[in-house]
């Protein structure tokens, strides 16, 4: 083991940086769908020993900060082929959107299977800048990984419109009863103590004088049983409670994202909505008469519900009791100035409420849109070149102007996510969460078929429960849908491209944890924590 130790500390060149890429690659299996969580501790003790390696210790030990221009670079590029080689491995399957219409998206396929990755390892590489600023022997190098990969990670979830998918701490967050120290840090507080844990067996094969083990892998160790025993004592006290009157369905129509999903077919394709929707089960043996409230999933119609009194009209005559919670697109015939244009049609993504009597109750138009996706970034650049968002609206969609509760009859009010909106710890509003009795979340995943994505996409959604304290009812086009409750337990689901419906009645929500009532509080703390930690020791040292 030393000498394995010894040949990547002292690796260079392509070497180096192939020895990066591939213990990036190794971490991606501590994601959605394997779940293999030791995985991520390749990555990260690699990352210390090839850290390591670029240390003039004699020259600059006794240096708080270590500027050394041609050091940071190479920690740079080592930072980068290692995120690289993490999200491409945990990001392959995007590349299977461009492919749904390949005669118009399939050449930039690349784009997004290698273009992005390349991106999100700019933040790993800046991590491992800022790490080299502060390294040095001991103990003191894993807090100086673990504060600004931590921080690194945090950022990636807000600039550039943020993209806080495969986090470091999802290694934490994909296991259940790890997961639940969630309620306490949030997302963002999970990347500073996974790299702090999974670091850690780097420093074993430190110097240490006979018979001691580093303080600093003893402590890891030893936060990491706390972590266990936190999540497990939590959810073996958890009740398995539930509203005695709200009998839920969800929809799951499996629906695929090819030629036939078009306005020529709309009557077949609400057909079949209709008859799948009121299918009989062991939980309402008379169909949606034993239903309270039915949940379709994001924008399910190739047509403007809103503008089509028809179709609205006979989803109104099946509903009978039964209030429906949809996924639609939205159009406003107001006139609006957006990115420098006057739009006479302004288009939303939004989640309508709608009764028997064919009434729109409620609406939420999601705010957090998909960048390429819902709309065109540069649009008066891009367009002239051709190129255009995914989805078939004229002009994208806009985002909306704020986020809201939805108010369903008979229900607690909802906070209502649409799509990757649940991948956001700050769409739940804690201002809101007082009012809030569940979180409801339609999403289309179809655009990616059979692959990890909705895997992933569920695993970070269910975060959002064990934050916030509230369960979840979550209608995905395809799969996968489910319901969670208010620990993140999944009480039932349903199968990526099957065909059905998943009725549940709703767990109840808990008193709002730490992660909610103070969302930058935990966050903070860790980090203030981290960097205390890594003052203290660089100054004993």
């Amino acid at each position: 083991m030393i000498s394995l130790i010894h040949a990547i500390t002292i690796s260079f060149g392509w070497r180096r940086n192939l020895i990066a890429f591939f213990a990036g690659v190794t971490g991606a299996l501590s994601l959605a769908p394997i779940h293999f969580f030791p995985a991520i501790i390749i990555p990260l003790t690699v990352s210390v020993w090839l850290l390591d390696g670029l240390l003039p210790v004699k020259n600059l030990q006794n240096r708080f900060i270590q500027i050394d221009p041609v050091a940071i670079k190479e920690a740079a590029v080592i930072g980068w082929c290692l995120g690289f080689g993490y999200f491409v491995a945990g990001l392959w399957w995007l590349g299977a959107a461009f492919l749904v219409e390949a005669e118009e998206f399939a050449w930039a396929l690349p784009f997004g299977v290698v273009g992005l990755p390349a991106v999100l390892a700019c933040f790993t590489a800046l991590g491992f800048v800022f790490a080299r600023l502060f390294w040095s022997e001991g103990a003191t190098r894993l807090f100086a990984l673990s504060f600004t990969l931590g921080l690194s990670e945090w950022l990636r979830g807000f600039l550039f419109t943020g993209f806080p998918w495969n986090t470091f701490g999802m290694a934490l967050g994909g296991n259940l009863v790890l997961a639940q120290i969630t309620s306490l840090v949030g997302l963002h507080g999970l990347a500073f103590i996974a790299v702090f844990v999974f670091a850690s067996p780097a420093v074993l094969y430190d110097r240490m004088p006979k018979g001691r083990t580093s303080l600093a892998f003893v402590s890891a160790c030893g936060l990491f049983v706390a972590i266990t025993l936190f999540g497990a004592l939590r959810l073996w006290a958890a009740p398995e409670e539930f509203h005695p009157a709200a009998r839920i369905r969800i929809m799951q129509p499996n629906t695929l994202q090819d030629d036939k999903f078009n306005v020529a077919n709309k009557d077949s394709i609400l057909s079949h909505y209709i008859a799948l929707s009121g299918r009989k089960s062991s939980f309402a043996p008379n169909g949606l008469a034993d239903i309270t409230h039915l949940i379709w999933p994001e924008s399910p119609f190739p047509f403007i519900l809103s503008r089509d009194p028809e179709s609205l009209s006979r989803i109104a005559q099946s509903l009978g009791p039964t209030t429906l919670i949809t996924g639609s697109a939205r159009a406003e015939t107001l006139g609006s100035a957006y990115r420098g244009e006057i739009r006479s049609v302004s288009y939303f993504n939004a989640i309508q409420v709608i009764n028997s009597s064919a009434s729109i109750i409620d609406t939420y138009d999601k705010v957090h849109l998909v960048p390429f996706g819902e709309y065109l970034p540069w649009s008066n650049f891009l367009e002239k070149m051709g190129i255009r968002q995914f989805v078939h609206i004229p002009g994208g969609f806009e985002p909306g102007v704020t986020r809201k509760l939805l108010r369903i009859p008979d229900l607690p009010q909802a906070f209502p996510l649409v799509c990757y909106e649940a991948i956001f710890p700050e769409s739940l509003s804690s201002d809101l969460r007082g009012d809030a009795g569940f979180i409801v979340n339609v999403t289309n995943d179809g655009w990616f078929g059979p692959t990890f994505g909705p895997y992933q996409h569920l695993a970070q959604a269910r975060l959002r429960s064990i934050e916030s304290g509230l369960p979840f009812f979550r209608a995905a086009n395809t799969g996968i849908s489910a319901v969670i409750d208010s620990y993140g337990r999944i009480v039932d689901q349903l199968a990526l491209g099957a065909e059905g419906v998943l009725d549940a009645r709703l767990p109840v929500a808990i008193t709002p944890p730490l992660a909610i009532r103070y969302p930058f509080l935990a966050p903070f703390s860790v980090t203030l924590v981290t960097l205390g930690l890594l003052i203290a020791t660089r100054r004993r040292r």
